[in-house]
């Protein structure tokens, strides 16, 4: 129960220190650079206050670490914690590049993989020595063991998930609304499973889940249609690095393809659309990629395509918790 509360203080957070986070940002022209070839609906957004994503980090990091040290879980807390604030490490430097020093292109895609890779490589070799190669299989209690492969596997899947959030990051209010519906259900998986770890406390993982959703339901507040802030690199690559450290940790990464489906959809849209665009020298699957832009293009509204992005991870998360029930035996 006390992992569950931790997402209250880390809601409240975000919700008292975003007003004037938001002012001084403001004040100093830290606004979001719009990519003209976007939809033209999104031109109206440029100068939006963006790195919303610090707070969210902040307040996620911090509820942690104090539910982690008061459950005595603390060293389980910190590998995540460092996993995501790797991720976020990059994506502030980008930030920093387009939004401070007013740069367009930010970091390069080799610079920003680069980062990745090295946060990757480093966090699956903790989980491999610490944890263990076998990771869980859907809707059964056996195991899969990687073995040596688990490391070249897991940083990969972690630069994946890191893209894959960044990219979701293209709607007000989007990713922050489908993280907290994905992070409630992490959150409860490891507390019905917690029972099954010897060496990792499945409450470690359980807290930073209802922590993150608590930060990113605040940071909501202020990031629906009409955005009041954006959350930017530094935010999305938090999300997406703390997401997938908690399925590293839990053994579950099968877990986020229905949890964090969209997210990973917003990646594949890209990639089909790119292949496709070679293949017939022009042509495209997509109005646009990602493919949440698709739809806004089609007609739908930002309001429209968040309910409906929510509403599916809700859907999914469920049945990953079906998918969970073997392990809770």
């Amino acid at each position: 129960m006390m992992a569950v509360v931790a997402a209250i203080p880390a809601f409240l957070l975000v919700l008292v220190f975003m007003p004037p986070l938001i002012r001084i940002l403001k004040e100093r022209q830290h606004g979001q650079t719009i990519y003209e070839l976007g939809p033209q609906a999104h031109l109206s957004k440029k100068g939006t206050p963006n790195m919303g994503g610090l707070l969210i980090a902040s307040a996620c990091v911090v509820v942690s670490l104090v539910f982690a040290f008061i459950k005595g879980v603390a060293w389980q807390m910190l590998p995540m914690l460092l996993a995501a604030l790797a991720a976020m490490a990059v994506g502030f430097v980008d930030d920093y590049h387009k939004n401070i020093k007013k740069e367009h292109e930010g970091l390069r895609p080799k610079q920003k993989l680069m980062g990745q890779v090295l946060a990757g490589l480093l966090f699956s070799m903790y989980c491999y020595t610490r944890i263990g190669s076998d990771i869980h299989l859907p809707f059964s209690s056996r195991t899969w063991d990687l073995g040596i492969l688990y490391i070249p596997l897991m940083t990969l899947l972690y630069m994946f998930m890191i893209n894959s959030a960044n990219l979701q990051d293209g709607a007000d209010g989007l990713l922050s609304s489908v993280t907290v519906v994905g992070a409630i259900a992490f959150g409860v998986i490891a507390l019905a499973i917690s029972p099954l770890f010897a060496v990792v406390d499945g409450m470690a993982p359980a807290i930073l889940s209802f922590a993150l959703a608590g930060a990113c339901a605040g940071f909501f507040v202020f990031n629906r249609y009409p955005a009041k802030i954006f959350m930017g690199d530094t935010g999305s690559m938090f999300i997406g690095g703390a997401v997938t450290a908690v399925a590293m940790v839990l053994g579950l990464q099968f877990w986020l393809l229905p949890i964090a489906f969209t997210m990973i959809m917003s990646s594949v849209s890209v990639i089909m659309q790119r292949l496709y665009f070679k293949a017939t020298h022009g042509k495209r699957i997509f109005k646009m990629s990602p493919i949440h832009h698709h739809f806004e293009l089609s007609g739908m509204k930002e309001n429209q395509i968040v309910r409906m992005y929510a509403l599916v991870t809700l859907v999914l998360s469920v049945l990953a918790a079906l998918m969970a029930i073997p392990l809770m035996g």
